[in-house]
């Protein structure tokens, strides 16, 4: 079943999308940052568009191999720093929100951003997940060449 595509069906929507892209790439986040914060979420969701877009994004970025492949298993894989696990955790509880954002990841982030920078984070993490929740109900795919 072909499904809606929102750019088209609701053109306004989408433009208010594309203006919290925009924010989120104006803002002083790492690339690596975001390219995880992109890809963790994604994973999660289960959003293969995603998944297939901000893995090649992050390898544009120089990110290796490796550290893709791990980030979906990051609590047991020594590849990423102290800010780059806080950002992964705090990533899985805001999107797995059910379960709630606890003290102990919040308190962690906390301590290593500033509040500006944890902003950030959080919104970028807010962003990626609208967009997931367009991709995995539209049923986007990514392009097979």
């Amino acid at each position: 079943m072909n499904r809606l595509k929102i750019n088209t069906a609701e053109p306004a929507a989408y433009r208010a999308m594309i203006a919290l892209e925009k924010y989120i790439e104006s803002t002083e986040l790492t690339t690596r940052h975001k390219d995880l914060i992109k890809i963790r979420a994604s994973q999660i969701n289960g959003c293969a568009f995603c998944v297939d877009m901000h893995t090649t994004d992050a390898r544009k970025a120089g990110e290796t191999e490796r550290r893709i492949y791990n980030i979906s298993v990051w609590h047991e894989a020594p590849f990423f720093d102290e800010q780059e696990r806080a950002i992964l955790a705090l990533t899985e509880e805001v999107t797995l929100i059910t379960g709630r954002v606890s003290d102990e990841t919040y308190k962690k982030a906390a301590e290593l951003f500033d509040e500006k920078y944890l902003a950030q984070v959080i919104m970028a993490i807010i962003t990626i997940n609208a967009w997931n929740r367009i991709g995995v109900t539209t049923q986007l795919q990514p392009p097979l060449n």
